[in-house]
């Protein structure tokens, strides 16, 4: 690793979750779309997996203010 990028690096650690989430945000859209389209295939894998354990009983769902309430708590 560069040093450039170890002070990037940890410049960017240093900021609040939002400024973070923004960054990273920014930064993955910067890849192009092949990239991004192994991201998403991979979220939306994951997210039928995960419906599949659901409707199988192996997983119960969350109430969506339970789930409002905690992003709003992990971005304060």
């Amino acid at each position: 690793m560069s040093d450039l990028l170890k002070k990037i690096e940890n410049e960017a650690l240093g900021l609040s979750i939002q400024e973070r989430a923004f960054l990273a945000d920014r930064l993955l859209s910067s890849l192009g779309e092949d990239v991004l389209s192994d991201i998403d295939n991979a979220w939306i894998a994951e997210a039928e997996r995960r419906y599949k354990e659901y409707k199988e009983g192996k997983r119960s769902g969350v109430a969506a203010s339970n789930v409002f309430d905690e992003a709003d708590r992990m971005l304060k």
